[in-house]
């Protein structure tokens, strides 16, 4: 899921802008150096469970895919570091944000294997920043969908050379050249020194891990033999390079046409012709973790709410099981969003479609289950209209939302096996409901 790709041009003085953040999260004129950082371990998988330091670590993360974007300049820069603020005291571990931004503006990748520095310095400033704030990354490597560039832009670069294959956009799964493009861009962001703190990517525990692509799809193969072949290769090229970080696929979770839940559990017969399979693909032994979205608003139109509410645990506790007892590994869900354009729409009624996904988790924490963790889509700051969709929200601009979201922090936090490090006032919440 995405929100439109528009250009942000400022109309108030950078003054107003940092004043603005500053009354909502406090001093921001702080310097930007970076000495206090935690001490931390890679995360690693053991199972079906993340663990930090032979802990268990559960996830209650946040999508806000334009950290990058906002840091090349310095009018936008300071909602890096106020989201970020934000979400540590909210008691979130995990944010997913785009590792990419291919030929658009503020391009991290302006042609094929060529880079604007002052990007790349954007995107070490969120790492830096997010390893100040106590935050992990999942960093994600490329777009299915055209905003941002994604494979489109692949595409296009490769006919503009002569040597492109196709124009279909799923020429970037086959077509040689574009594999040997997206080779190299994936090479040298994995290998990247950070100009803030000096540590190559692929050598710092602030990043979580890595996402191949976001929400693959090649339609025009549903059997999914050549996205199948793509993620082995791409996969084993990963891992060849870092050996560190974990890493997934991105998928949206939905089931190939050879599994029988492609009936019983996928929104409708579509599901299952998008050239992605959520078992087979998950089950490569170069993937650590499965991901899945969760829109019920996209994938039924006529529903009410309760019936929505009741699919969506469904379809959670289906991909938990499949974590739990075919794949073995942990199960996250990396998106998650419920429309305000649902008719008759309210704030609460997200709020409870938040909840049903947050009681699966935990009650599968508590098991020591799957259930590695769910992700928010999407979280911005303040005066950010440009950047939204129907889905997100400032969350401390809604005290229920917020409640609902920091408890569910202070759970997964002193569950059996839980790990997070308590602080500020979330530390006062969480053990006051002891």
């Amino acid at each position: 899921m995405l929100a439109s790709n528009g250009l942000f041009y400022p109309i108030v003085g950078i003054a107003s802008c940092v004043a603005f953040i500053y009354m909502c999260f406090g001093d921001l004129r702080a310097d930007f150096s970076y000495f206090q950082e935690p001490n931390w371990g890679f995360v690693q998988r053991n199972g079906t469970q993340f663990m930090v330091d032979d802990k268990a670590f559960y996830i209650n993360g946040w999508n806000s895919y334009w950290l990058m974007d906002h840091a090349v300049d310095e009018f936008t820069r300071p909602r890096v570091r106020a989201m970020l603020q934000a979400g540590a005291k909210m008691g979130l571990t995990v944010c997913r944000t785009w590792a990419f931004n291919d030929g658009a503006y503020n391009a991290l990748q302006i042609s094929p294997g060529k880079f604007d520095e002052r990007v790349f310095r954007a995107l070490d400033h969120v790492i830096a920043e997010a390893r100040q704030q106590g935050i992990r990354l999942l960093l994600s490597l490329v777009n299915n969908l055209q905003a941002y560039g994604g494979k489109t832009q692949y595409v296009k670069w490769a006919l503009e050379e002569g040597i492109g294959l196709s124009s279909s956009n799923d020429s970037f799964f086959y077509d040689p050249s574009i594999r040997s493009y997206f080779k190299k861009y994936v090479k040298t962001v994995l290998t990247r020194k950070n100009t803030v703190n000096g540590i190559e990517y692929r050598d710092d525990p602030t990043i979580f891990a890595w996402e191949l692509m976001n929400e693959p799809r090649c339609m025009s193969d549903p059997s999914g033999d050549t996205l199948q072949d793509w993620l082995k290769e791409m996969t084993s090229f990963v891992k060849s390079i870092d050996k560190n970080h974990l890493l997934t696929v991105g998928l949206e979770g939905f089931y190939g046409p050879e599994n029988p839940k492609k009936s019983t559990v996928n929104p409708g017969e579509w599901a299952s012709a998008l050239g992605s399979d959520f078992i087979r693909n998950s089950k490569l032994s170069t993937i650590d973790f499965a991901s899945a979205h969760i829109y019920p608003d996209h994938w039924f139109h006529d529903q009410e709410l309760e019936d929505k509410l009741k699919y969506v645990s469904k379809w959670v506790l289906s991909h938990i099981e499949d974590g739990d007892e075919v794949l073995k590994k942990p199960i996250t869900f990396t998106e998650f969003g419920y429309s305000n354009l649902n008719k008759d729409f309210q704030p609460s009624h997200r709020d409870r479609f938040y909840k049903v996904i947050f009681d699966a988790m935990y009650e599968s924490a508590q098991k020591r289950g799957s259930g590695g963790g769910s992700f928010v889509w999407q979280f911005l700051v303040g005066g950010m209209e440009e950047y939204n969709d129907d889905f997100g929200i400032v969350p401390w601009e809604r005290s229920a939302t917020y409640r609902i979201i920091t408890e569910h922090s202070c759970r997964l936090a002193l569950s059996e096996g839980g790990f997070v490090k308590l602080r500020g006032s979330l530390k006062d919440l969480c053990f006051r409901r002891r």
